[in-house]
């Protein structure tokens, strides 16, 4: 485990396009992770988790933030320093399910190309 977890949640994959791109920019972190949230203030939210340092982390996150909010809503952010090993199992399946996301992605892709 790194030393932090970041979240920023916003309403809107543009948002979340915005604030994790800022996040990226302003620190050394890496996106361990993204979801869905389907009915967020009645709208579609996206979560992104990202981890690095403690300090990498917190810059990250208020400049997620911020940019975030210059372009939608954010719903809600949080930085964890130092978090138990039991989160180590939560990060695993932020990395299998963006993985499996991806294939997914991939998959389609592949489809409509031989569909053209």
């Amino acid at each position: 485990m790194q030393s932090a977890l970041g979240h920023i949640e916003t309403l809107g994959l543009g948002t979340a396009i915005a604030a994790l791109d800022a996040s990226c920019k302003a620190a050394d972190v890496s996106l361990v992770g993204f979801e869905k949230i389907i009915g967020l203030s009645q709208g579609v939210g996206v979560n992104i988790q990202i981890v690095g340092e403690v300090s990498a982390v917190k810059a990250a996150v208020e400049a997620g933030v911020s940019a975030g909010n210059r372009v939608g809503k954010v719903i809600s952010s949080n930085v964890i320093p130092r978090p138990h090993e039991e989160i180590d199992k939560l990060i695993d399946k932020f990395k299998i399910s963006s993985k499996a996301k991806d294939e997914t992605e991939q998959e389609l892709k592949k489809g409509i190309q031989k569909k053209i």
